[in-house]
């Protein structure tokens, strides 16, 4: 028997929610008088399950309010869901139409629970965000100086990288004390860092990013990652196999470090220069190393797991 699901349309201010299969329809502020009301609406029709789309962000405080408020809560792809809402007829788009397409579809794909990240994972991907961001200014606040000629200009603009460079310090260093006081992080810091050439801050990335490392297969992991190879054959057709979708984040910094780690670790050096021989394209070399690293770090990042689970 299917759960009672409801889809959850979020925007910056409103959250539309529509029960399937009942049809109950209603609007919420989003915020965290109008997600309790939502809990309250959805526990009044029987909902098991509140299903939304991953909006930029948006979509946060009604997945770990409604936790909190003992509702299981799920994250869906929204270009999956427009996908099905276009299957099913719907080529419209409205936020009540997007919230029932949403239900149908966890129905349909028998959505499980997104479980909440931990306040610990909350802050880690908030400080590695915004160390990002810090980084990408800096870089432009140096190309504004190599480009500028009047003294008064470049003073300001020294002074605005030095503030930048402390705060790109001082978040280096939230970021390492707090991986070094979770011990799990911690093991799993020394397994990824055992491989030359992989930095601490692209550990801090991908333990930020994809904390499922070391959790799923290595097929599933390459395609959270948007690594995985996707079939595209038909018939006695054998078309080239793709990738995208999945995570860019993770996936930009795979393909950043897979080249460096290539130059010290010899299985994949080797088995670069087994593509390059057999005449394979770059960004196929590219991508191959990538997907190589992940499966690599992802075997490291299970044995840590494990290791760490008999000691504790």
């Amino acid at each position: 028997m299917d759960k009672t699901i409801c889809g959850v349309d979020v925007s910056k201010e409103w959250l539309d929610a529509h029960v399937e299969p009942n049809g109950a329809a209603g609007r919420f502020r989003n915020d965290a008088a109008g997600i309790t009301d939502l809990a309250a609406w959805c526990q009044g029709h029987g909902v098991e399950l509140a299903v939304m789309e991953a909006s930029g962000g948006y979509e946060r405080l009604a997945l770990l309010l409604l936790w909190d408020l003992s509702l299981p809560c799920a994250l869906v792809n929204a270009r999956s869901v427009r996908r099905f809402a276009e299957a099913m007829g719907f080529l419209e788009k409205t936020d009540g139409i997007d919230a029932a397409m949403i239900a149908g579809y966890a129905q349909a794909k028998r959505v499980q629970p997104t479980l909440p990240p931990s306040p610990a994972q909350q802050r880690l991907k908030a400080l590695v965000a915004r160390l990002g961001q810090v980084t990408g200014d800096l870089t432009i606040q140096k190309q504004r100086k190599s480009a500028a000629a009047d003294t008064e200009t470049i003073a300001s603009l020294d002074e605005v990288i030095a503030l930048l460079v402390r705060q790109s310090r001082r978040l280096e260093g939230e970021i390492a004390s707090l991986i070094d006081d979770d011990p799990l992080w911690a093991c799993l810091d020394r397994a990824f860092r055992s491989l030359k050439g992989i930095a601490s801050r692209s550990v801090a990335r991908l333990m930020a990013e994809l904390p499922e490392i070391g959790i799923l297969s290595n097929k599933a992991i390459a395609k959270l990652a948007g690594l995985a190879p996707i079939a595209n054959d038909s018939g006695k057709r054998s078309g080239r196999r793709p990738v995208r979708g999945g995570r860019a984040g993770p996936r930009g910094v795979l393909f950043l470090v897979a080249s460096i780690v290539a130059k010290y670790d010899p299985h994949l050096a080797a088995f670069q220069h087994r593509l390059q021989a057999a005449g394979k394209e770059k960004m196929v070399i590219r991508i191959a190393l990538a997907r190589k690293l992940l499966v690599i770090l992802n075997a490291k990042a299970r044995d840590a797991r494990t290791e760490f689970a008999n000691a504790t």
